[in-house]
């Protein structure tokens, strides 16, 4: 949108050189990654710009085929026991779902279950934490780096004031890293952290909705209240869904 509101002036596309300037972007570029290099340590950075790419991507979220899933093994164990949960476990490809499954086979106390799966949860939430500070971090010293760019363009423009001619160019040469840091922060780097939130906040629903699911199993609780207890986690719109879908069978 940036680019066709510039090109859609009478110039058209001959104004774009006009906001392109190599130091402005090395100024403002260069130094707000510096800063948030100097924030992380240098190991991070690869597992930090890696969130660029999960942001795009969307990540398969369906809490009702999870919790359609924990039915068809309360199910299982009520028929069957918990321990023919092992045989179901080694079909199923989620690691957070498995490892609960086990746990519980092995006939772990349901205190430690839970205490070993909301500790993997939470692990997990710091480390996407950890991704999101890298963004916010980076749309934070964005504009900063493009007003010290502008300033140091401004000292430049001052310092040769005699040359009238020179002066729009410079001040105009001193706003384009203002103009840089606003796209740093508001195109690249706060939606980039949005996204990865969002996507932090369903994995944790779909984990939370394990967590309480397997406790459930493990506590012999009937299926369809383990089913009214897990859809307190969806929205109203996923519970009609759930529901014109069949839920879990008994």
């Amino acid at each position: 949108m940036v680019i066709f509101g510039i090109v859609t002036g009478d110039g058209g596309f001959s104004l774009l050189p006009n906001f392109i300037d190599i130091p402005s972007v090395l100024i403002t570029i260069g130094g707000s990654l510096a800063g948030v290099l100097a924030c992380n340590k240098l190991s991070f950075m690869g597992t930090g710009f890696k969130g660029l790419g999960l942001s795009m991507k969307e990540p398969a979220y369906d809490p009702a085929s999870m919790i359609t899933n924990i039915i068809n093994l309360s199910n299982v164990a009520r028929k069957e026991g918990l321990l023919a949960l092992e045989e179901a476990a080694s079909d199923i490809e989620d690691a957070f779902l498995k490892k609960g499954i086990l746990l519980i086979v092995d006939g772990t106390d349901p205190e430690l279950v839970r205490a070993i799966l909301e500790t993997d949860l939470t692990c997990t939430e710091d480390r996407h934490k950890q991704v999101f500070a890298f963004w916010e971090k980076w749309a934070e010293l964005g504009p900063a780096w493009g007003m010290i760019g502008t300033l140091i363009g401004l000292v430049n423009m001052l310092k040769n004031l005699e040359d009238a001619s020179s002066i729009g160019p410079n001040m105009a040469v001193a706003l384009l890293t203002t103009l840089y840091g606003s796209l740093i922060a508001n195109w690249l780097c706060n939606p980039t952290a949005t996204k990865l939130k969002l996507n932090n906040a369903n994995e944790m629903i779909i984990k939370q909705i394990v967590v309480e699911g397997l406790l459930s199993i493990q506590a012999g609780e009937n299926p369809h209240v383990i089913e009214e207890k897990l859809k307190t986690f969806i929205t109203p719109r996923e519970r009609e869904a759930f529901g014109a879908a069949g839920g879990g069978e008994e």
